[in-house]
């Protein structure tokens, strides 16, 4: 697995958040995937199967925990039902992380990925949520995201963008969304 091995929170965070910039966490290469793949599988594989506790030590570990379940499978798994396997530790790991205040105790620039795990969710109440933290963040462009992906579960119910990947039967309406210019995230 390259230089893999299981990573500290500090690794994470620094590859994510010092190595990367937002241009890569947003429009990823195949060879950035396979780079995270690389470095960070074990580590995902790991926090799929227990959350240490060193991975809520502090608002930077918890940051990192939120990385791996829910930033770096949608790198290391892309076009597969595994890039959504670890959402709901995420989504877990996020509400933990928020009741603690940790959002509020990391720099500006990175909080936002502790709100993405609901903004990934299928689930409206988590949609809903997301666009409340969202909006009192304040970042326009990550309450816009957060506001379409909310309007297509309102209106799906699911993401139609998944469908193929997750074995699932589009409908008429989502395929019809689908070959719109620019669906799905």
């Amino acid at each position: 697995m390259g230089d893999g091995g299981i990573k500290r929170p500090e690794e994470v965070v620094g590859y994510w958040c010092e190595t990367l910039t937002a241009k890569d966490w947003w429009q990823s290469t195949p060879e950035l995937d396979q780079r995270v793949r690389d470095q960070f599988a074990e580590t995902h594989l790991a926090l799929s199967r227990d959350v240490a506790p060193e991975w809520r030590a502090s608002p930077e570990a918890r940051l990192a925990a939120i990385i791996v379940l829910d930033q770096f499978p949608r790198n290391m798994y892309r076009a597969s039902p595994m890039a959504f396997s670890t959402d709901w530790i995420a989504r877990r790991e996020a509400r933990l992380a928020l009741e603690a205040g940790a959002d509020r105790l990391v720099d500006y620039g990175r909080r936002h990925f502790f709100y993405m795990p609901f903004e990934h969710s299928e689930t409206l109440a988590d949609q809903d949520l997301s666009v409340s933290l969202f909006e009192a963040h304040g970042d326009e462009m990550y309450l816009d995201y957060a506001m379409r992906h909310r309007d297509v579960i309102a209106e799906y119910g699911r993401f139609p963008h998944r469908n193929a990947f997750l074995g699932r039967v589009s409908t008429p309406e989502e395929e019809a969304y689908l070959a719109e210019p620019g669906a799905g995230f």
